[in-house]
């Protein structure tokens, strides 16, 4: 361990760099699987509506 305040402030100020990285990559995980996860439900909802819409043609015929 070092003794010096100087080393000391250096090896402080390395482990919170290595640690804004570790969340910043887990931000940018998590903002990519909902990105994938929000076109999975838009193209689900996109084609529940057109299922809806094609049973209500078939009523009306």
């Amino acid at each position: 361990m070092a003794d010096d305040p100087a080393d000391r402030i250096e090896q402080a100020l390395a482990r919170i760099e290595a640690a804004s990285a570790a969340k910043s990559y887990a931000l940018e995980r998590m903002q990519q699987r909902h990105a994938r996860l929000r076109t999975r439900i838009e193209d689900t909802v996109a084609s529940l509506d057109t299922l809806i819409a094609r049973e209500s043609e078939d009523e009306t015929d």
